[in-house]
């Protein structure tokens, strides 16, 4: 979500890749949502998973978490601004304290005020163990939060305190230089404790369990239904603002079904990928967006040992071709992935180069397609840890896009690796997510969209034990590298910039995950939708959007 999360790589790819053929030639100039309703018509790829800001992982709950609630801050576009803080703070004691003001208008839509004390119980409620938060990794550099996650010191240690109702103080361990940006992730979010505590269990479970302070209220969402809506918030501190009366969502996963609604005026905004997005691209309603999300596949190190090994690894990734997968399979203009880091999220203090191109100019052999070297390596790999052949499952997402991007990797691999048998699982996103985390995967097709802009949102996903390295991948010094980015060298820019151009380096020589592509999403935009801003942690802004 962006914000980060955890993107369904079918689920995305299925709203990218929903659209096979173009069904005729509508164009949005005809589109005719009504701007004296102020709603806007939009789609998801498939439904919900939960409203609980401390246990949201996937990115359609992000961005509904988004819609709905405010933290300290909030991105309009590429621009960081205040939302329940009344100023960006600047850190003081060498950058380990933040003194946060609140507005003091700020309400939840039930009405209740909006204090520092929910910012306080919200966070100790994330880093509590109890609560088992795949983010509460987030918090490391928060004071005590690595030691409450671990059991070893209780939740009201952790280091934000309310010094009045309208005064947070934060410290931290050590500066983090991005810390303003990674707290508009909902895990940062305030939460009523009240109303948490009443809700108990079915707390985030349905709308009627769900409370936010943000510019919209969630209406309509059963817990399992195709379809709600985000209503706007007359209690919301910035509610003249804020345009549009309501967003209605609607899940599609029929690739026909979405054209034809947009070609019929009845949603105002649809992905699309192969033959469709090609067709369409000269349509006034074409808009690709450039995402900061990479699509990957890990290797389960522990069901599979042989993943251990590093020719196996490094020979999976040269065996695909990623200019065909992106050409022949999505057709959206997303690019090749030459690093598990995005273009666009990061440059050199020094030169202002991209992280992503700095990297991949070092070692892009390791993804480049090289079938003859893949077929050597993993020839090789196999005599190394003793066994003929391997076979595997790939598990992914049942939607189309899902199924047709696994299927030409499992076509790819078992082609350019004799030896290899590649068997397809393709389960509903929210169980993938479940297998992912649990470990019941041989090899998963995966995705991360930024938390925040900054290399280290995606490297940190995949030190030792971090929760979200399903893989097990581990290596000692790509694990020093980015503890030196986030102490020792965290306030020189360039050392820390070395750190992590270093560890990318090492874990794309290790392959200790696949990188695929990056995604750019090619959508029909309903002409008459005005300022639309899309942040760098892929999610949409609504407040400042209208219909016209």
């Amino acid at each position: 979500m962006k914000f980060s999360k955890v993107v369904g790589a079918g689920l995305v790819i299925a709203a990218s890749a929903f659209l096979l053929v173009a069904c005729g030639s509508g164009s949005s100039s005809s589109s005719s949502s009504s701007s004296d309703s102020q709603t806007f018509r939009r789609m998801e790829s498939d439904t919900l998973q939960t409203m609980d800001p401390s246990t949201n992982t996937d990115a359609i709950s992000g961005q509904a978490l988004i819609d709905t609630m405010d933290g300290f801050y909030r991105y309009n576009g590429k621009k960081l601004q205040p939302a329940i803080a009344t100023s960006i703070a600047k850190p003081t004691n060498d950058g380990k304290t933040y003194t946060i003001k609140l507005r003091k208008n700020a309400k939840w839509s039930n009405g209740d005020p909006v204090t520092a004390q929910d910012f306080v119980y919200g966070w100790q409620r994330t880093v509590n163990p109890k609560t088992a938060a795949q983010y509460a990794y987030l918090f490391d550099s928060v004071e005590n939060a690595k030691d409450i996650i671990a059991g070893k010191k209780s939740p009201d240690t952790l280091g934000i305190k309310a010094t009045d109702k309208n005064t947070i103080q934060i410290t931290l361990t050590e500066a983090v230089p991005y810390f303003n940006g990674l707290m508009t992730n909902p895990a940062f979010f305030p939460q009523n404790q009240k109303f948490v505590e009443k809700a108990g269990k079915n707390y985030g479970t349905q709308a009627k369990y769900a409370l936010g302070n943000g510019p919209f209220v969630l209406k309509g969402w059963t817990g399992t239904n195709n379809s709600w809506s985000e209503t706007k918030n007359k209690n919301y501190w910035n509610a003249k603002a804020v345009k549009l009366d309501k967003v209605a969502v609607q899940v599609i996963k029929d690739p026909s079904t979405a054209l034809n609604l947009f070609q019929s005026n009845k949603i105002d905004d649809v992905a699309l990928s192969g033959e469709s997005a090609q067709q369409m691209k000269n349509d006034p309603a074409f808009t690709p967006r450039k995402q900061s999300t990479t699509f990957y596949t890990q290797l389960n190190e522990k069901t599979i040992p042989a993943f251990k090994n590093t020719k196996i690894r490094q020979a999976i990734s040269m065996a695909v071709n990623r200019k065909e997968l992106i050409n022949k399979v999505l057709g959206n203009g997303s690019l090749v992935a030459n690093n598990v880091t995005p273009q666009g999220i990061m440059s050199n203090p020094s030169t202002g180069q991209d992280f992503a191109k700095a990297a991949a100019a070092k070692d892009s052999e390791y993804t480049a397609y090289n079938p003859k070297k893949a077929k050597q390596l993993f020839q090789e790999g196999l005599q190394e840890v003793g066994i003929k052949e391997l076979d595997v499952t790939l598990l992914g997402d049942d939607t189309d896009g899902g199924k047709k991007m696994n299927e030409y990797l499992q076509s790819t691999w078992q082609q350019n690796l004799p030896g290899m048998k590649v068997t397809l699982s393709n389960v509903p996103f929210k169980t993938r997510l479940t297998r992912s985390t649990n470990g019941q995967f041989d090899m998963v097709t995966s995705a991360w969209g930024a938390d925040y802009p900054d290399a280290i949102s995606f490297l940190d996903l995949f030190t030792t034990g971090n929760s979200y390295n399903n893989g097990s991948w581990s290596d000692s010094d790509y694990d020093a590298k980015i503890a030196a980015s986030k102490t020792t060298d965290v306030l020189d820019p360039q050392k820390r910039w070395n750190d992590l151009q270093d560890a990318q380096q090492i874990i794309t020589q290790e392959q200790g995950v696949v990188p695929l592509y990056q995604r750019v999403e090619a959508h029909l935009v309903n002409k008459k939708v005005k300022n639309l801003q899309y942040s760098p942690a892929n999610n949409y802004n609504f407040v400042t959007a209208y219909i016209k």
